[in-house]
Formats: structure tokens, C-alpha cells, sequence
């Protein structure tokens, strides 16, 4: 039972950090340009805000009939593997990342983008300034989008399949535990889950500090 937490422990770490990471490759160029151009984010920003809070339910429904046997990508094979639910994370936390970064780089691509660019800065200069000026926030944004990942049930059911031993993260184990009646178990898997968030979110916000 003990090597079976740590796999679904470790397993879970890597699916949501994998995912987070995934997010941002995008979701930061996304929140820059949205941070330059004024016109764009007037509509991008609610919507981003909005779909923050589309069902988890709804997202796994979709990506299982796109990722199914008879669906446009049923020939990946990736129905009921890690990376199905590394996808499925990814796009549910990239709302939460946009909006978080946008309100953080075009704070500081106020103070210092249009400065370093009057100044005569190129622009891979000025991106470089205001995303390093942004890393403390850019680290907050990761926090949050991965404490919303790991959490996450409805994507990591319905297109991992809760297999033992390949798809199985603490949320899909808790709910097993539940459905069982193992309510010690589940109560003891929901601590190491806060546990990981609070561990996670304690670590990064040292290196925030360490950034400023």
C-alpha cells in the first residue's frame, strides 16, 4: 500500500508540474502580447477570466470523444495515458495562467516596457526587462495553476480511467477510496494532496523572494 502512495504521489507531481509548465510555454506569449496591445486584451481578458470557470466535467467530455477511437485524434492512441490527462490539465489551467500573468506583465510593461523602448531598447531587450521584472508574479501564476491542476478530478476520470499502476493520480484515488467506503484512506490522501500544494506553494514562494 505504501510503494503504491508514493507511485500515485510521484505520478501526480508529474502529470500537473508537467502540464503547468506546458501552459505557460503559451499562456505567457499570449499574456505579453495581450500586455502590448490594448485592443486585444479588452476582449481576451474576460474571456480568459470567464473560462477559468468552465467544468472540469465539460473539458474531459470533449477532449474523450477528440482523443476516442472514433475521434479526429483516436490514431494517437493517448485515451487512458498520463499525457491524455497532461493535455486535458494543461488547457483547463490556461485561463488561471493568462490572467494572472497579463496582470502582471502590463503592470510592468507600463513601468518599464514603454521606458526601455523610448530609451532606444530593441524589442527582445524590452521583453527580456519586463519578463524578468515579472518573474516573482510569472512564479505565483505557476503556484496557483498547479495547485488547480493537481486537484483536478473531472479530466484526470474521464480520459485517464483511473487504471492502477499507469493512470491513477490522489484525486482519481480519493474518489475510488470514497466510492469504497475507505474513508480513512481517502482522509489520508486528501492530506498528502495539501500537503504537496502547501510544500509547492511554500517552495516557489522562496523563490519569489530569491527573483526580487
Amino acid at each position: 500500500m505504501y510503494s503504491e502512495v508514493v507511485e500515485i504521489t510521484l505520478r501526480s507531481i508529474w502529470v500537473s508540474g508537467t502540464a503547468t509548465i506546458i501552459a505557460s510555454t503559451w499562456s505567457i506569449i499570449i499574456a505579453y502580447i495581450m500586455s502590448k496591445k490594448e485592443s486585444l486584451a479588452k476582449y481576451l481578458v474576460p474571456l480568459s477570466e470567464a473560462l477559468i470557470g468552465v467544468p472540469t466535467v465539460l473539458i474531459g467530455l470533449i477532449l474523450y470523444i477528440l482523443l476516442s477511437s472514433r475521434g479526429p485524434l483516436g490514431l494517437f492512441k493517448l485515451l487512458y495515458t498520463p499525457q491524455a490527462i497532461i493535455i486535458g490539465e494543461a488547457i483547463l489551467v490556461t485561463p488561471l495562467m493568462i490572467s494572472i500573468c497579463y496582470r502582471v506583465i502590463h503592470s510592468n510593461w507600463l513601468v518599464y516596457g514603454e521606458l526601455a523602448l523610448s530609451l532606444g531598447a530593441t524589442e527582445k531587450q524590452t521583453i527580456s526587462i519586463v519578463l524578468k521584472e515579472s518573474i516573482p508574479g510569472i512564479i505565483a501564476a505557476y503556484a496557483m495553476s498547479f495547485s488547480r491542476a493537481i486537484g483536478e478530478l473531472g479530466i484526470a476520470l474521464m480520459v485517464g480511467g483511473n487504471i492502477r499502476g499507469l493512470t491513477r493520480v490522489i484525486s482519481t484515488a480519493i474518489a475510488l477510496e470514497v466510492s469504497k467506503g475507505e474513508f480513512e484512506k481517502a482522509i489520508a490522501l486528501g492530506a498528502i494532496l495539501i500537503v504537496i500544494v502547501v510544500a509547492v506553494s511554500f517552495g516557489l514562494r522562496i523563490l519569489r523572494r530569491l527573483g526580487r
